[in-house]
C-alpha cells in the first residue's frame, strides 16, 4: 500500500529537528499489532504484517518524501534543568493525515542512538516496550487522553541492561510530540522568532481557537493549562501513577506520554511511589496535581517573552491565567468522583471516604465495584474491606440515603486495569518468547468495564507475597 508521511515539524521548526535514520534491526519480527488503531490510521493491517509493512514499522522502508527526525527539547528532570535532552533513542518518522483530516505523529522508540543519545545505547527491550503498549491502550480504553501504541517489533538485537535482554522497538502514535520541554529548549536559545514560530505551530496543530484571541499566546497557555488539569484529574480518578513527570514528559496536546516507571495504585495511599529512582516521592500519586502545576509554571516562564514586552506584566498575565488549573481540575475531579459514587453531589462524602480507604489499605479500583453492589442492596463485600466498621457503616448509610445509581457506577468504574503483578507476569513471559499472557492481559484491560467470565484474576489485587512493587525506566 501507499503511505504518505508529511514533514510539517521539520519544515516549520528545523532548529528543533535533526535529520536521522533508524538503525536496521538484524531480525525484525512483529510481536503485537494494534489492528483497531491501524484501521483508524487507514493503514491496512495485512500489509503491516507483511515484510514491507514491518520494514515500514521499524523505519527502514520510508515512503517517498518522508524525512525522519530526532526532536530537540530541554527539560527539568526531577527538578534539575537539562538544557539539551532530545530524542536519544527515538525518531519522528513523520505526520500521517487520516481520512478526517487529523494529523498523527508516527514515532519510533528504541530505533537506535541519535545525536541526543548522551552516551546511551539508543536501544529498547521487549519488556518496557510492551509495558507502554499495554498501559497506553488501557488508558485509551478508560477514556483518558494518551499517546497510542501501534506496534511492538522485536529487533533480534541482544541489549545489555542488568542482564542481556531481547531488543524491541515501539511504534507510537500521538497528536504530536510537542512538550513543555520543547518550549524550554526554544526559550533557552534566546531566539524569540523561533519561540514565536513554535507557538504558532502549536496553536495551528492543537489549539486553533487561540489564534482568534486578543492575546493568542496567553490563550495558548490557558488552553494547555486546562488540558493538563483535566488530564491529571483523570489520572487521579483511576489511580494512575505516571512516575516520571519531568517537563519533557508533559505534552502540549494534553495527552499522557512516556509510560516508563508507571503503574496503577492498588491500596489507596497518596504517598504511593513505584519508580525505583524516585527516592523522595516527588512524583508520588498524591503529588501529581502539584507537580503538574510546577511544570506548567516552567511552561509559563518559557512563554513570557511572547506574553508581553514588560516582564512583570507578562508574569502577572501568566499568574492570572494559571487560575484555570484549579477550576478545571476541581471540576473534572468532582464530577468524576460523583460518578464513581453514583451520585450527583458528593463532596463531603469523598472527603470522608478517602481517609478510610487509606487507613484500611483498601484496593482503590475494586472498591468502587464492590460499592456498586451495596447500591443494589449487598453491602457486605464492601464492609469487609474496612477495619473500622462503625465508621464505614455511618458513611455507607449516608451514601445509600442519597440513592446512588449502580448502573452509572458500573459504567465509570473499571473492573480490569493493568494490575502490577499481571503486567510483570506477562512481560516476563514475553521476554522468554511467550506472548500469550500479554494478549490475554490486553484483552481484559482494553474492555475494562464489562465483567466477563473467566477473567476474575484480572480483577483481583496482587497476592500478599507479591511484595513492594518497583518500576524502572528501561534505559
Amino acid at each position: 500500500m501507499t503511505v504518505a508521511l508529511q514533514d510539517r515539524f521539520l519544515r516549520a521548526l528545523p532548529e528543533l529537528a535533526v535529520r536521522w535514520q533508524a538503525d536496521a534491526p538484524p531480525d525484525a519480527r512483529l510481536l503485537v499489532l494494534n489492528e483497531p488503531l491501524s484501521g483508524e490510521l487507514d493503514l491496512e493491517a495485512g500489509w503491516l504484517r507483511s515484510a514491507d509493512g514491518v520494514r515500514f514499522l521499524v523505519g527502514t522502508l520510508l515512503p517517498e518524501g518522508a524525512a525522519p527526525v530526532a526532536q530537540a527539547y530541554a527539560g527539568h528532570q526531577f527538578g534539575g534543568y537539562v538544557p539539551r535532552l532530545g530524542d536519544g533513542r527515538a525518531l519522528l518518522l513523520g505526520e500521517l493525515a487520516t481520512a478526517d483530516g487529523r494529523l498523527r505523529d508516527i514515532h519510533l522508540k528504541g530505533s537506535g542512538p541519535t545525536p541526543f543519545a548522551r552516551g546511551g545505547d539508543g536501544w529498547a527491550v521487549v519488556g518496557p516496550m510492551l509495558r507502554e503498549y499495554v498501559v497506553s491502550e488501557s488508558m485509551h480504553a478508560l477514556g483518558i487522553p494518551t499517546t497510542r501504541s501501534l506496534a511492538v517489533v522485536g529487533t533480534g538485537r541482544p541489549v545489555q541492561r542488568e542482564t542481556v535482554l531481547p531488543g524491541a522497538l515501539l511504534v507510537r502514535v500521538a497528536s504530536s510530540h510537542l512538550r513543555v520541554g520543547s518550549f524550554q529548549y526554544a526559550a533557552f536559545t534566546g531566539d524569540l522568532e523561533l519561540l514565536r514560530r513554535l507557538a504558532d505551530h502549536t496553536i495551528a496543530r492543537h489549539h486553533p481557537d487561540a489564534a482568534e484571541a486578543e492575546r493568542p499566546y496567553l490563550a495558548l497557555f490557558e488552553a494547555v493549562v486546562a488540558a493538563q488539569a483535566s488530564l491529571i484529574a483523570q489520572w487521579m480518578l483511576v489511580g494512575f501513577v505516571h512516575g516520571v513527570m519531568n517537563t519533557d514528559n508533559m505534552t502540549i496536546s494534553g495527552e499522557t506520554i512516556d509510560y516508563g516507571p508507571c503503574a496503577f495504585m492498588e491500596a489507596y495511599d497518596p504517598e504511593t511511589v513505584f519508580s525505583s529512582i524516585d527516592h523522595w516521592g516527588r512524583y508520588a500519586y498524591g503529588n501529581q496535581p502539584v507537580i503538574a502545576g510546577w511544570n506548567l509554571a516552567r511552561f509559563a516562564e518559557a512563554l513570557l517573552p511572547l506574553l508581553a514586552e514588560d516582564t512583570q506584566e507578562a508574569i502577572a498575565l501568566a499568574e492570572q491565567a494559571f487560575g484555570v488549573f484549579r477550576t478545571r481540575y476541581d471540576a473534572v475531579w468532582s464530577s468524576g468522583m460523583q460518578a464513581k459514587l453514583g451520585l450527583s453531589t458528593a463532596a463531603t462524602l469523598v472527603d470522608e471516604l478517602l481517609p478510610m480507604l487509606q487507613e484500611s489499605r483498601v484496593d482503590y479500583t475494586s472498591f468502587f465495584r464492590h460499592l456498586a453492589k451495596a447500591a443494589r442492596g449487598d453491602g457486605e463485600t464492601a464492609r469487609g474491606l474496612f477495619v473500622d466498621l462503625a465508621r464505614f457503616d455511618g458513611w455507607l448509610s449516608r451514601w445509600q440515603a442519597l440513592g446512588p445509581d449502580a448502573e452509572l457506577m458500573d459504567r465509570v468504574n473499571p473492573i480490569y486495569i493493568p494490575r502490577n503483578h499481571l503486567v510483570e507476569e506477562a512481560l516476563a513471559a514475553a521476554t522468554d518468547g511467550d506472548l500469550g499472557p500479554v494478549e490475554r492481559l490486553l484483552d481484559a484491560v482494553t474492555h475494562p468495564y464489562a465483567e466477563r467470565p473467566g477473567l476474575q484474576r484480572y480483577a483481583n489485587p496482587a497476592p500478599r507475597d507479591f511484595g513492594a512493587y518497583r518500576t524502572f525506566c528501561g534505559t
